[in-house]
Formats: C-alpha cells, sequence, structure tokens
C-alpha cells in the first residue's frame, strides 16, 4: 500500500506521460491516440515547460513507437515560459485551455491554425511583449484583425495583445469579452463604437494608460471591475442605456476626476467608485435603487454628492473615508442608513436625514468630528439597533444641533441615540422636497450653491426661513449668502439647505 502511495503521488505531482522534443504530453486517449501539450509540476501549483525561442508544435509524433496526433494545449502548458518568443499552433490543435500562455513575456506573436475551436480564459494574458495574433482564414470559430483576437464573425472582441497603443473597435463587435484589454498598461487610447452592448468584467482592467473613456448608449451593463486600476483616468461619460455598474467596476481609478451616471442606471455594485481619489462631485440619478458596500469608500476628494429620491439601500462603509464632504442629503426613499456608511467623513458638518428613515446602524457617522448639524425630517424617531448602539461619538452628542420636526422633541428626548443629544430645536419641514427635479442637482461647496444639469433658461430662486428672498437669477452658482438655513425654488419645486 505503501509504495502504491508513493507511486501514485510521483505521477500526480508529473503531470504528463511524457516529455519529446522539449514539451510535455499527457495522453487524451489511447483509442484515438490522441495528445494534448502540457506542463511539468515540479512543484504543488508550480508549472514548468523549458520550450524557448521560436516553437512550431507538432501536429504528429511518435512515442514509444506509437504515432500520436496533437489535439490540444492543456491549461497553464506554457505558463510564465519567458523564454518563449513565438508559437505556431497546427491545424490539428482544437482547443487552448486556460491561461496556456499566461505571463509568457518573451513571446511576440502567436499563429493558430484552422482547426482551433475553443480558447480558454486568460490563455495570452499578461504577456507583455505580444504584438499580434494571427489566426488562420479557414478558421470557423475565430479570426484576427490588425493583430487582435475576435471570434469567426468579429462580434466579439477576445483579447488585445498587450503592446497596442490605440485601438479603434470594428463596427461588427457587440461585445467586450472578460479580460479582453486585461494588463494593456500601454493603452493610451480606445474607441468603442455604438455597436457595443456590454463590457465584460476585467475588460479594461489595469489600462493604467487610458486618459478618457466614452461608452456609448448602445452599452448596457459594465462588468466586475471593466476598468478597475486604470488609474491615469481622468474622465468617463457612460451612456445612457447603462442600467448596471458591476462590483469594482472603477475601483483605483485615482485619476478620475469626472463622472456622469446617466438616468438609465438602477445599480451601482460593490466597490464601483471606490478609491477614486480624485472624484469631486458625482450625482447619482433617481434611476438608482442601490448603492453598494463601500461603492465611494475612499473617495477622499469628493465634496458633493447628491442621492435621487429612489435610492432605498446605501451599503455599508458606501461613502466611508469621504474626507472632502462636507453636506450630505439622505432622501426619503431610504429606509436604513447601514452600518459606517459615512464613517469617517472628516469634513461633514451638515446631515439631512429623510423622512423614512427607521434605523441607524453602527458607527454610521464615526469619525464624523465636524459635523455640527443633524436635520432629521421623520416624525417617528430613527431608531439604532440595541446591538450596534454606537452611532454618534461623545463630542457629536454635545456640540452637534439636532433639527427635528415641530411637535416631535419630545419623541425625540425619549429614545436613543437622540436623547443623549444635548441641543435639540424643532424646525419646519412641510413642503420641502429631497430632489428639484430628475436631472438637476443641488450642492454646496465651499459655502456656495451650486446647481447642476439645470437649464440656462430656469429661474433660480433663494430664500431665508423668514421667507425673504435673497437671490432671484438664473446662475448655477450662488455665493455671498451668510450660514444659515435656505430654500431653493427652480421650476415648481423647492428644496432646504444649509450653508
Amino acid at each position: 500500500m505503501l509504495v502504491f502511495l508513493m507511486i501514485l503521488t510521483s505521477m500526480t505531482a508529473l503531470a504528463y506521460n511524457f516529455k519529446s522534443d522539449g514539451l510535455y504530453y499527457n495522453i487524451l486517449s489511447e483509442t484515438d491516440r490522441t495528445v494534448e501539450v502540457t506542463y511539468y509540476d515540479y512543484k504543488n501549483n508550480s508549472y514548468y515547460n523549458d520550450a524557448y525561442g521560436d516553437i512550431e508544435i507538432p501536429s504528429k509524433l511518435i512515442y514509444d513507437r506509437k504515432t500520436y496526433k496533437v489535439t490540444s494545449i492543456g491549461k497553464y502548458a506554457f505558463y510564465k515560459c519567458s523564454g518563449l518568443t513565438s508559437v505556431t499552433i497546427p491545424n490539428s490543435v482544437t482547443s487552448i485551455g486556460i491561461s496556456a500562455f499566461y505571463n509568457c513575456s518573451g513571446l511576440t506573436s502567436v499563429t493558430i491554425g484552422n482547426s482551433v475551436t475553443s480558447i480558454g480564459n486568460s490563455a495570452f494574458s499578461n504577456c507583455s511583449g505580444l504584438i499580434s495574433i494571427i489566426v488562420d482564414e479557414s478558421n470557423p470559430s475565430f479570426s484576427s484583425i490588425e493583430g487582435i483576437l475576435y471570434n469567426n464573425d468579429a462580434t466579439t472582441l477576445i483579447y488585445c495583445p498587450i503592446t497596442k497603443k490605440t485601438v479603434t473597435i470594428p463596427n461588427s463587435v457587440t461585445s467586450i469579452d472578460y479580460s479582453a484589454f486585461y494588463g494593456c498598461s500601454g493603452l493610451t487610447s480606445v474607441t468603442i463604437p455604438n455597436s457595443v452592448t456590454s463590457i465584460g468584467n476585467y475588460a479594461f482592467y489595469g489600462c493604467s494608460g487610458l486618459t478618457s473613456v466614452t461608452i456609448p448608449n448602445s452599452v448596457t451593463s459594465i462588468g466586475e471591475r471593466a476598468f478597475s486600476g486604470c488609474s491615469g483616468l481622468t474622465s468617463v461619460t457612460i451612456g445612457n442605456s447603462v442600467t448596471s455598474i458591476g462590483y469594482y467596476a472603477f475601483s483605483g481609478c485615482y485619476g478620475l476626476t469626472s463622472v456622469t451616471i446617466p438616468n438609465s442606471v438602477t445599480s451601482i455594485g460593490k466597490y464601483a467608485f471606490s478609491g477614486c481619489s480624485g472624484l469631486t462631485s458625482v450625482t447619482i440619478p433617481n434611476s438608482v435603487t442601490s448603492i453598494g458596500e463601500r461603492a465611494f469608500s475612499g473617495c477622499s476628494g469628493l465634496t458633493s454628492v447628491t442621492i435621487g429620491n429612489s435610492v432605498t439601500s446605501i451599503g455599508y462603509y458606501a461613502f466611508s473615508g469621504c474626507y472632502g464632504l462636507t453636506s450630505v442629503t439622505i432622501p426619503n426613499s431610504v429606509t436604513t442608513i447601514v452600518q459606517s456608511a459615512f464613517s469617517n467623513c472628516r469634513g461633514l458638518t451638515s446631515v439631512t436625514i429623510g423622512n423614512s428613515v427607521t434605523s441607524i446602524g453602527k458607527y454610521a457617522f464615526s469619525g464624523c468630528s465636524k459635523l455640527t448639524s443633524i436635520y432629521c425630517q421623520g416624525t417617528k424617531p430613527p431608531r439604532e439597533n440595541p446591538r450596534e448602539s454606537i452611532v454618534f461619538s461623545e463630542a457629536i452628542l454635545k456640540e452637534c444641533t439636532l433639527y427635528v420636526p415641530i411637535g416631535c422633541q419630545a419623541a425625540y428626548e425619549a429614545v436613543d441615540p437622540w436623547r443623549n443629544f444635548w441641543n435639540i430645536e424643532e424646525m419646519d419641514f412641510s413642503g420641502i422636497d429631497d430632489i428639484i427635479s430628475d436631472n438637476i442637482g443641488i450642492s454646496v461647496i465651499n459655502r456656495a450653491i451650486h446647481i447642476d444639469n439645470a437649464d440656462g433658461n430656469m429661474l433660480v430662486e433663494v430664500f431665508n426661513l423668514s421667507g425673504k428672498s435673497v437671490y432671484r437669477g438664473h446662475g448655477n452658482i450662488v455665493d455671498g449668502l451668510s450660514t444659515g438655513i435656505y430654500i431653493i425654488k427652480i421650476a415648481d419645486k423647492s428644496m432646504k439647505i444649509k450653508i
């Protein structure tokens, strides 16, 4: 038994049946006499093949006086084969496995025969020297245009060699595949045509040289980590057919300063814009119903955020670490403020909590040491979970003024955490909408009122709480106002703000 186990372990470690002319092979079928190119596993989870230079994989070979046909290149077959410079895949091969040539840094060209019908994920990823992939014109499944790999009718862009600097995607393409431009750090420009409807997971991951991207109106979904790590990206225009922004879609885009989220978007995924420290303002449209966990966490440069009035859930740590935020309005559509949602927003001075919020989670506003005003619009005080009782710091409880609806002070003074506030005042919240309109955003930056997406012909009126007009005009910025509460009216709607 011990000898048997030793033999079995040895076979498992080898992960190949025989070696011929420097390549390792597995026998797939003795009946059909077929083999695949594989690797030698010299340590667990380590792969080795001593192929180097320009190689042409044979279509047939003889082993132990038997002729075998090479029909596939197995997964990890040439994994990290840095000495490999070019490879020609014969017509006998029908499949190329997952990560078959992953991280072959010296590889400059690949020629694929006419019988390959399947290519695994990340087959050529991280090949930092790869210039072109050439596909036999008679191949029924794949094609190549200017060295870029497509499916046969060029409706799916499968893989772009990492050395490409500029790419114009042809109008035939409807989808950009998983990891299609993964790690193309030298890519400075990409044109996505109106024919594209989907951008896959990791599609442009790590394209640090990209500075701007326009996602056309035809695109309906942006996959997970699609543009994650595009650290040079400064602006993104998202087309008005996109309905979902995937997890980590733009995370780590440190240079991103401007993004417009269209009214078509209904959900913003986890970590979607996390770490976008250059982002200064965001307007979340009324179409959005959910903001994912840590969606904007670490956006330290964010000074203004407008949350649309259809949002019902704001995820854990959604705006955590947004140091530049000075004020935030949580619309009436939100029912729960979850744990640490706005934690460590060190510059936050004012928070307005909509009238439908029923509960506030632990640490929701922890680290918001400059908070001076909280406007709670609900007639019923939002409750804290007894198991998550640390919502506000002692400094906030002592220094911050809590404003509640007229006639509700006693109710707030009867429950935690509100009864712990030293300063509670009543005020009239009646007749005030959360959001002026579907498209118009209102924010306060450096004590000035900023109006986004308003028609230049729209009349803007600002009143103090006594009803006195302090501004009337068509400007997009209203400044020079003293600290206090104001009502701003545009068209037939109004909103209460604090400076």
